[in-house]
């Protein structure tokens, strides 16, 4: 590779100048990008409640509806404001006392479920229901509900999944850029205190934050990226590849001293190391990224192509733009050398050697535990509770289950065909099941008493199409609950009696499909990501023992990270016990190979298992230590700024497992290496036997020795 770093060294301003112009498509890429902040739109589009979705589009032209809580108006302004509502662009339709009946008939005569559900007696609220012609994340449909906010002012409050998405997008327009700027600015910090310039960490942030701009720029090959893989991609890709940068800046400097008064020769020297050490450090991050590509749940490949695609830029970045970044900046970063701020850790090796028995005791107490916590964490669905409660669609789901006790609405499409009379028992079915406060269908909204060629034309339209007829249920309970969960159960075993075909769509209902799903995956993705990274150590290694070694002390720092929540009662987002195991062994297991292959090293030159040990920590630990570092710097900011606790959690989690991966790797991994020396030895190739140390040792003979996979990143 040697000859790759010449031509980077001798090409170094036409590179900066190349680089500098991609960003320009790069740039309008990623404005092109279209955010999807819809979670349950990564279903899976073959499952009933899905396809229902589809169906109920394209039969009734309806792709989204939305609850609203209308206070302080008097029927008579409420009719006035539903013919506003009708004129907003996509509104299809508004279902509400007024739609069911003429204003001068008495509510008296109605169904008393039906009255009580779109009137409350005591404050006064109305229920009105909005149907959109176009999909519930649809860019419309949010223009639309936002033109609707503005409209009906305080009075009228919007509920519903079109309504959290559009304020979860709001939120991630207004705080995105921040993200990007506290990630940038406390790795800025970490690296100043870490590294000997103050010059050298901007670079290094440059040169990144243009690996980033291209990788975002390239997602408009697909067309769109969930809001998750928006705000986590640039975090995440910082702090992935941050070790990179820092491997080329060292193997530069060391180069130096090899080529003194030659930079050219020691960075083209420091490319070569580089591109052989990150392109093998890579692979296990990509493979736990690529391992996500395996869920159901969409969202998962999502995120799992874009952060595999941002590995692959970092690495390109960091053998490219920034060596040349650096010897153009050459006279400057002279300037502002410094001496490093870390600690010396050079004696926590002999430490670790002389107690190594209390730390595999720690090992041994606590995996049981961890284990079994990480597996029976509390983990919740709905978005709502955890968006900051000053929101409008949070309040409008508070006032829904203050005046109506409602916190779910499901639809229920069914034959047109069937008989009027198992229609009206079926829908009087529905509403004695447990928690449910209304089923409002076309036989419901009349009654025994009223024929339905009273009821008004428009309703009818809205109800039944001819082919399908279609049922509001309200419920009592919230999405994501075990409650309401067993309610659409149960709604399901009642309807399928009457209709085979009928479905039962809704909030709720997806949410129970992606409760099912997510559960599958998270099974799915460990497995994956485990046999995957496992076989890449196997082969990089050429080792049976040691990737059973590492992956099991890496998710050791798993399981102590997934755990910890469950001992202190606190609930997490249902994405993160899926994706937080596999980024954290992808990105984390380096600290174990670059360990590991440090005590190779040590033992192939002859010295004792002991001494092996301390040499192969005391050598790595600054590297580990400014890397783990690194990457808490980049999550930890984000964590506590994001208003968005799915953001903020992921943030939060991927921060605290850098630490305790830190730790494992330099508490128990050595550990490791001093009870199963013997087995690494007999099941590693690569490794010199025992009798053939000595002579090894004085010939001075390193034919044995391997590359390292990081090479002290």
């Amino acid at each position: 590779m040697i000859g790759f770093g010449k031509k980077v060294v001798k090409y170094r301003i036409p590179i900066l100048i190349i680089s500098f112009l991609l960003l320009i498509p790069a740039a309008f890429g990623y404005l092109r990008t279209r955010i999807n902040y819809d979670i349950l739109s990564y279903l899976p589009g073959d499952i009933e409640t899905m396809q229902g979705q589809e169906i109920l589009l394209d039969e009734f032209g309806t792709g989204a509806f939305s609850l609203c809580v209308v206070s302080g108006m008097e029927d008579r302004e409420i009719a006035v404001l539903e013919r506003e509502l009708k004129e907003v662009e996509h509104v299809k339709d508004v279902l509400w006392y007024g739609s069911i009946a003429d204003l001068s008939v008495p509510m008296e005569i109605w169904p008393g479920d039906i009255r009580d559900a779109l009137k409350d007696a005591k404050t006064g609220s109305s229920l009105l229901i909005l149907t959109f012609d176009t999909s519930m994340s649809a860019d419309e449909t949010l223009d639309a509900i936002e033109e609707i906010r503005s409209l009906a002012g305080r009075n009228c409050l919007m509920s519903g999944m079109s309504a959290v998405v559009t304020d979860i997008k709001k939120i991630c327009n207004s705080e995105a850029i921040m993200y990007v700027v506290i990630a940038a600015a406390l790795s800025a910090l970490v690296l100043a205190l870490t590294m000997d310039c103050y010059l050298i960490p901007g670079i290094f942030l440059l040169s990144i934050g243009m690996a980033i701009v291209y990788n975002l720029g390239t997602n408009q090959i697909s067309g769109e990226i969930s809001f998750i893989t928006q705000a986590l991609a640039a975090v995440l890709q910082l702090a992935v590849t941050m070790d990179y940068s820092i491997f080329l800046w060292h193997s530069y400097e060391e180069n130096q001293e090899k080529y003194p008064g030659d930079k050219k020769r020691a960075m083209a020297h420091a490319i070569s190391q580089t591109v052989s050490s990150v392109v093998g450090s890579s692979i296990t991050t990509i493979a736990g990224f690529l391992a996500m590509c395996f869920m159901t749940f969409t969202l998962g490949v999502d995120l799992g192509i874009v952060m595999a695609k941002g590995v692959v830029f970092g690495v390109i970045g960091c053998v490219t733009i920034l060596p040349s970044m650096v010897l153009v900046m050459d006279r400057w970063l002279e300037k502002t050398k410094h001496k490093p701020m870390i600690p010396d850790l050079g004696k926590t090796g002999a430490f670790v050697a002389k107690y190594y028995p209390v730390f595999l005791g720690i090992f041994l107490v606590a995996i049981g535990p961890m284990f079994y916590a990480q597996n029976h964490n509390q983990v919740y669905y709905d978005l709502v509770g955890t968006l900051p409660k000053e929101l409008d669609c949070v309040q409008a789901a508070d006032m829904l289950e203050e005046s109506f006790d409602m916190g779910a609405a499901h639809m229920i499409l069914a034959d047109s065909q069937m008989p009027s009379k198992d229609a009206y028992q079926m829908e009087k079915e529905i509403t004695e099941v447990q928690g449910v406060k209304m089923a409002l269908g076309m036989d419901s909204a009349a009654g025994p008493l009223i024929p339905q060629e009273m009821l008004p034309a428009e309703l009818k339209e809205m109800l039944d199409n001819g082919t399908y007829q279609m049922i509001y249920v309200m419920s009592e309970y919230k999405t994501g609950t075990d409650e309401v969960n067993a309610q659409c159960d149960a709604i399901r075993e009642i309807v399928k009696r009457y209709d085979d075909s009928a479905m039962l769509i809704g909030e709720a209902p997806c949410t129970q499909d992606l409760i099912t799903i997510t559960d599958r995956d998270f099974k799915i993705v460990n497995a994956a990501s485990v046999a995957l990274i496992f076989l890449i150590i196997a082969l990089v290694l050429k080792s049976i023992s040691l990737p059973v070694i590492l992956v099991l002390v890496i998710e050791f720092a798993i399981f102590i990270n997934m755990g910890i929540p469950h001992y202190t009662h606190t609930v997490l987002p249902f994405i993160a016990s899926i994706v937080i195991g596999t980024i954290q062994l992808g990105a984390t297991v380096d600290y174990a190979i670059l360990m590991t292959n440090k005590y190779k090293r040590a033992r192939n030159h002859g010295q004792k298992k002991r001494e092996a040990v301390i040499t192969a920590l005391n050598s790595s630990m600054q590297s580990i230590v400014v890397s783990a570092f690194s990457f808490f710097a980049a999550t930890f900011g984000v964590g506590l700024y994001s208003s968005i606790d799915m953001i903020s959690s992921l943030c939060m989690l991927l921060a605290r497992g850098a630490i305790v991966s830190l730790f494992v790797v330099a508490f128990v991994l050595p550990a490791m290496f001093m009870v199963f020396d013997k087995l690494i030895l007999h099941t590693s190739a690569g490794f010199i036997s025992e009798q053939n140390k000595t002579h090894h040792h004085f010939s001075g003979g390193n034919q044995h020795e391997i590359t390292s996979l990081t090479n002290e990143v």
